[in-house]
């Protein structure tokens, strides 16, 4: 078996509401899916996290060292096609665009073997995971604080038993919203911030002190990724518990926070941090650093799945009679083809959502959603 081909796929849907993170404004929802074609006729997928149109030129590079290759040799792909572009690649596009590569070649040995992915990474701890409704950005012209209380209230009714919100749009504002947002769902439900590395130092330490009186489960990525001496003091100088690592791409990015015991809890994404094989040795890592995993998940489907096979194989930890599952990332801001993209969707039924148990990732593309939402 041998590697024909590899395409790109661009997927774009025009936001007639555009939403806001702390420092972007999202117009679209953009994404790359990568389709790996084999000789034979097999196929696989993945997803890229990141820019589609560079993550699709990059792809685009990568592929003249894989064609023609035996696509079970995913160690050596993967490790041959880094060796030649980590010069300029340590971080960013070479590692998203390889993550989707990776994903792919995955699937293709699952469809191969006749089996899932997670059992062919050494088998599922889960198969049935607690999500948790990620949401919240600032509605362009509506309040943040009533509208993000409405919205997480909504998902709360939908049975989910845990949310996260986006934070970093100022202080005083922000300490508004996480009031609003943790009376309208009552104190059970757990609560999470996402600052999207809104704020320095001082105001997220500032943040993290205000905050902490409404039991929030984490703080996620309150500076920015390269200020991992800042990571640490607000670690030290306030109680909730610190939460990256969705832009710390690859194995030693992923060591060097760890090392510098940057957070509490560890969140790559597997369509950014070098693919599945660069995530089971990231659970190692974490392992070793004694560092909660909580993967971190955005995208279609594709993405969807494949984190699923990445939770599934995640172990206890620590490894008792009441040892917790990370809760899955479950993005719900609007997206039209997130789930038009494969032909049985990916749902939760009371906030739980099932790893789906078919060979490879074990889901169907429906090309009809990729002709859909592909660039006009």
């Amino acid at each position: 078996m041998r590697i024909a081909g590899i395409k790109t796929h661009l997927l774009n849907h025009h936001l007639s509401a555009p939403f806001q993170s702390s420092f972007s404004t999202f117009h679209a929802r953009t994404h790359l899916l990568v389709e790996i074609i084999c000789e034979d006729g097999t196929i696989g997928w993945g997803e890229c996290l990141g820019p589609a149109d560079i993550n699709a030129a990059v792809v685009a590079s990568m592929a003249k060292m894989i064609v023609g290759r035996n696509p079970l040799d995913i160690e050596p792909i993967w490790l041959d096609v880094y060796n030649q572009y980590r010069d300029q690649g340590q971080r960013g596009p070479i590692h998203t665009a390889l993550s989707g590569i990776d994903i792919a070649l995955w699937d293709i040995a699952g469809k191969h073997f006749g089996a899932p992915v997670y059992q062919l990474m050494g088998g599922a701890h889960r198969t049935r995971i607690a999500a948790y409704a990620t949401g919240g950005f600032r509605a362009e012209g509506k309040d943040h604080a009533e509208h993000c209380a409405k919205e997480m209230a909504g998902y709360v009714a939908e049975g989910f038993t845990a949310v996260k919100i986006k934070i970093g749009y100022g202080v005083e504002s922000d300490i508004a919203t996480i009031e609003a947002v943790r009376q309208a769902i009552g104190p059970d439900v757990t609560f999470m911030i996402d600052a999207n590395h809104g704020y320095d130092a001082i105001d997220a330490i500032e943040i993290g002190r205000r905050a902490g009186q409404y039991n929030i489960e984490w703080f996620e990525e309150p500076v920015i990724p390269e200020a991992l001496t800042s990571y640490r003091e607000i670690r030290k100088a306030q109680s909730i518990p610190v939460a990256g690592g969705e832009t710390w791409h690859g194995r030693w990015a992923i060591a060097q926070a760890l090392e510098a015991r940057a957070v509490d809890i560890i969140q790559p994404d597997v369509c950014g941090v070098g693919g599945l094989s660069e995530a089971r040795k990231i659970i190692t890592l974490a392992e070793i650093h004694h560092v909660r995993l909580v993967p971190h998940v955005w995208g279609t489907a594709v993405a969807l799945a494949a984190g699923l096979h990445f939770h599934a194989i995640i172990p206890p930890a620590p490894p008792s009679h009441e040892a917790r599952s990370p809760r899955l990332e479950f993005d719900r801001t609007h997206n039209p083809f997130r789930q038009a993209v494969i032909c049985n969707p990916i749902e939760h039924v009371d906030g739980m959502v099932k790893v789906p148990g078919g060979p490879g990732l074990g889901i169907e593309i429906d090309r009809r959603g990729l002709e859909e939402f592909a660039p006009k």
